[in-house]
């Protein structure tokens, strides 16, 4: 093997690489590693926010339809602050008709129980939602920009392999070994960024869509019990415990915890 050929090989690192490029390149690597950062940041904390969530939802929903009272029962949510912002949102809104019942001073004053409750549960997920979807465009953006930043610094690199060429009319591999493997640096470190990104950002739609549909199932369920006074029966077939509201405000704001 030739020597010259064997120390250019050898010399293929990212230290090499980063020595040989240029402003242009080094700005193109900052880019990619700002954005595998920020990335992975995102994945790592909405992981761990959307495990939490998983994992806690069903013991609280069923600690929480057990209770004798929606205040008992909203100190069971509080490890779930989405279900419980939904179900301080629906006793909100009933205790809100109570007090102002006889005023005529508000716009909503001749909506029902039915529209307040709805219309609080309803302003609940689309804030929990906006929340929880946070970051997910920054993943969407990263998925779909990195390949093509990495490429412009495949192309960046072949430039100058083709300038180092046509300046010492020379074409061997030793002359142009570190340009062009500076280009495919560039273009696996694109797809590296990227390819995480995607992944990421499929899983966490689908697994934000179940739980979207698991607080509109749970909206429903606040919204039968405001309105009508009784809870709906439990997954099991069971009748909750909780107390039936029986239009009184006492029953909403006083019970034990």
């Amino acid at each position: 093997m030739n020597p010259s050929v064997a120390e250019t090989s050898g010399s293929l690192d990212l230290a090499a690489v980063w020595s040989q490029g240029d402003a242009i390149s080094h700005a193109v690597v900052i880019a990619l590693l700002v954005m595998s950062v920020a990335s992975w940041s995102i994945i790592l904390g909405k992981a761990w926010l959307v495990w939490n969530l998983r994992r806690k939802t069903p013991r609280a929903l069923e600690a929480f339809w057990d209770s004798a009272t929606v205040n008992s029962g909203l100190q069971k949510l509080v490890v779930l602050s989405p279900y419980h912002d939904l179900a301080q949102q629906g006793q909100g809104a009933i205790l809100h008709l109570e007090s102002h019942r006889h005023e005529q001073s508000h716009l909503d004053a001749h909506l029902s129980a039915s529209e307040l409750v709805t219309r609080a549960l309803r302003n609940s997920i689309s804030r929990t939602f906006a929340r929880l979807e946070s970051g997910q465009t920054v993943l969407a953006s990263v998925g779909s920009t990195a390949p093509f930043v990495g490429l412009f610094g495949t192309v960046w690199g072949i430039y100058h392999a083709l300038a180092k060429i046509g300046a010492t009319g020379q074409s061997s591999l030793d002359k142009v070994a570190g340009p062009v493997g500076e280009a495919l640096i560039m273009t696996a470190a694109g797809l590296l960024v990227a390819i995480p990104a995607v992944l990421a950002y499929n899983a966490f739609t689908r697994s934000l869509s179940l739980i979207t549909a698991e607080m509109e199932a749970f909206a429903h369920d606040l919204h039968a019990y405001f309105t009508t006074g009784y809870p709906l029966p439990t997954a099991q077939g069971n009748s909750s415990r909780l107390r039936p509201v029986g239009g009184h405000v006492e029953h909403l704001t006083v019970g034990a915890a």
